[in-house]
């Protein structure tokens, strides 16, 4: 596994990387103290996992946002900053961030975050998910919601609540963008939703992974 922090204090990208290890023993790291320096290092290997700042100098915010997704567009995106306001949540998601973790998370929520999001799943706090009473089943409310939808729709799903573009996603997958607007259709309805930002929401209310889509 190959993760880039993208982060001006070399303290916080140490603490990072002191986490991370709790993931993956042989994680290797690439890190850059601004968004302009995480664009010109070399794409010779493939980025699995993005952790960015969103207050950089230079390059920042939303623009920093749309460099990198633009740049490592194949990458799961997560943004980390501690100004976590519900529409700035958004915002972000909006802008194709695969979730978001405020800086002022515990240790463990951190890795549990990051946990979710590598397994397919979107890690948004709860505070901007007005989120459903904690004392209905996350499976229970995850069944309805993919009933119905093939395995290739949840793929594509999945895909696309991780920030990927279609025509990323079509290049996966081995599909025609068609087929993927088709699928991405197909499971906004499912959700109830009208579009990526409010799936993206609606996932990560359901708690919504690849193994439990595979067991939906």
């Amino acid at each position: 596994m190959h993760a880039l922090l993208i982060d001006d204090h070399a303290l916080f990208r140490q603490g990072l990387k002191f986490l991370l290890s709790d993931l993956d023993k042989n994680i290797r790291f690439l890190e850059a103290d601004t968004c302009e320096a995480a664009l010109a290092l070399p794409r010779d290997q493939k980025i699995d996992l993005v952790l960015l700042d969103m207050n950089l100098p230079g390059l920042n915010g939303i623009d920093a946002l749309n460099a990198v997704r633009q740049a490592y567009e194949s990458s799961i995106v997560v943004v980390l900053s501690s100004e976590d306001t519900p529409a700035g949540i958004r915002r972000v998601i909006e802008h194709g961030a695969s979730g978001f973790i405020p800086k002022s998370s515990t240790p463990p929520v951190f890795i549990a975050a990051l946990r979710l999001v590598l397994a397919g799943g979107t890690y948004l706090p709860a505070h901007a998910l007005n989120a459903p009473p904690a004392d209905t089943p996350a499976a229970e409310r995850r069944r309805p919601a993919i009933q119905g939808l093939s395995d290739r729709q949840v793929e594509v799903l999945l895909k696309a609540i991780q920030g990927k573009a279609n025509k990323v996603i079509a290049k996966e997958m081995d599909l025609a963008e068609g087929t993927i607007k088709a699928h991405l259709s197909a499971s906004f309805r499912a959700l109830g939703v009208q579009n990526r930002t409010e799936a993206v929401f609606a996932a990560a209310r359901l708690g919504l992974t690849e193994l439990d889509a595979k067991q939906g």
